[in-house]
């Protein structure tokens, strides 16, 4: 029997990911060729957002100007999207993952694989947890990662790029990869899930960083330092939270590349540059330039700050706790720099 894929968000990364799937299973006789995408209903100039995509096959308000294939149908009940699918890939700001899962919890098939594509941190009481174990916990079912460089825009402009898919199940890893790979996007797998994970909510943070240097009127040279040092934490930072972390799992898409291309062109950079010209709050800006979309380096970089608190670690992850701090404006962006200048990975020997 022909498996079932669902695309639960429809954002500018989700709608991407519906039609590089979309395009690959439509004359797969292994998969369902229709594709239903969960769409948060809006409207649009008086037309529902879902009847547009349906009707014109192209999500204008997320990302314009790419064509959908006709098999990817937006739906904007999530239950009926996710009816009866063997494959979930989410493409979710990582804030809407838990009501989203509480919506769908027990009705989903038991043995269907969650493929998670959120780059973002769960939060608690007991602390910060990885997305895919919310998912795991909150539906009984396994759940994958995918990360990597992949600006949305440029993926769908069929610009060539790389991905990463974390996964210790080979063969569930291999269709997966069956499902994203095409001839501009290439897929590798790595069993280091977690790391695989992990550097796609830390990378927000640095890039965050990188885009206070250009707020500040600084160089390339600076934000290179801001991308080496903010890789060191991230590598610490991992190695604390799994002792069994990888270190070539950081020579993969999912790691320095996709480190460079968002402290270059990503959105938490621009809206950093944005915020240290501008004066304006996070929210503020981030209401101002993402059209409804959200930022993950705040917010990721807050609750990053909240374990380092509570393990007594804050004065070694100087680079995390400053973007943080400077984000709720507890300290001015000028003080970056100082950071920098400061940094332990200076005083080696």
């Amino acid at each position: 029997m022909a498996s079932k894929i669902c695309v639960v968000g429809s954002g500018a990364w989700g709608s991407v990911v519906a039609k590089v799937v979309g395009d690959n299973v439509r004359n797969n006789a292994k998969f369902e060729s229709r594709i239903p995408m969960y769409v948060f209903e809006e409207m649009i100039n008086g037309e529902k957002l879902t009847e547009i995509i349906n009707t014109r096959h192209e999500n204008v308000k997320y990302q314009p100007g790419l064509i959908l294939p006709d098999n990817v149908v937006a739906v904007s009940d999530v239950v009926e999207s996710v009816k009866d699918a063997d494959y979930l890939f989410f493409v979710l700001p990582h804030q809407f993952i838990r009501g989203v899962c509480r919506s769908i919890a027990g009705k989903i098939k038991p043995d269907a694989l969650a493929i998670s594509l959120c780059k973002g941190l769960d939060e608690s009481n007991q602390g910060i947890d990885l997305l895919s174990n919310a998912i795991r916990n909150m539906l009984n079912i396994e759940c994958a990662v995918v990360m990597g460089a992949n600006i949305a825009s440029e993926v769908g402009n069929q610009e060539f790029c790389e991905t990463t898919i974390g996964c210790k199940d080979k063969v569930r890893a291999a269709v997966i990869k069956e499902m994203l790979q095409t001839d501009y996007l290439r897929v590798s797998i790595v069993p280091d899930e977690i790391t695989v994970e992990l550097c796609g909510a830390l990378k927000n943070i640095v890039a965050t960083g990188a885009g206070f240097t250009d707020g500040l009127g600084l160089g390339n040279n600076t934000k290179a330092a801001v991308i080496r040092l903010g890789m060191m934490e991230m590598i610490k930072f991992c190695k604390l939270f799994d002792s069994d972390s990888q270190s070539s799992t950081f020579m993969e898409s999912c790691g320095i590349a996709d480190v460079i291309t968002t402290c270059f062109s990503g959105r938490n950079a621009r809206c950093a540059k944005e915020f240290v010209i501008s004066g304006k709050s996070i929210e503020e800006v981030e209401r101002d330039m993402l059209n409804g979309q959200k930022l993950q380096g705040p917010p990721t970089a807050a609750e990053v700050h909240i374990e380092l608190k509570k393990r007594e670690l804050i004065d070694e992850f100087p680079l995390f706790t400053a973007v943080h701090r400077i984000c709720t404006k507890e300290c001015p962006p000028s003080s970056f720099i100082a950071c920098l200048k400061n940094h332990p990975e200076h005083s080696k020997i």
